[in-house]
């Protein structure tokens, strides 16, 4: 039986250090969900000096896609979406605070 190594958010740095690819990983805690427009916004906010929506700091982010709510649902299901198009905002979301993120591709 593979080792799984659970962790809660927010994340421990030192514990993402230890990480390796392959690694078997049980989250739990609150993860939270955006796109390449949500990423845009916290960026912007952050360059104009204003306080941002929520607290990046130690975060993982899931880079979801939404399907329209189901009648009486909040939302719909979520799923992964491409991740290549927040490749050019990783760099600044991880000076935000952001420790990691969820999504599909290379």
């Amino acid at each position: 039986m593979e080792k799984i190594i659970k962790l809660k958010t927010p994340l421990d740095g030192g514990v993402l250090q230890s990480l390796s690819s392959g690694d078997i990983v049980e989250l739990t805690g609150t993860i939270l969900t955006a796109r390449d427009a949500a990423h845009k916004r916290l960026i912007d906010a952050a360059a104009k000096g204003e306080a941002l929506p929520v607290d990046l700091t130690n975060s993982i982010i899931f880079y979801a896609g939404p399907c329209p709510a189901k009648p009486g649902h909040v939302i719909g299901s979520i799923a992964p979406t491409t991740s290549i198009r927040m490749d050019c905002f990783v760099e600044v979301m991880f000076k935000l605070g952001m420790r990691a993120m969820i999504g599909k591709g290379e």
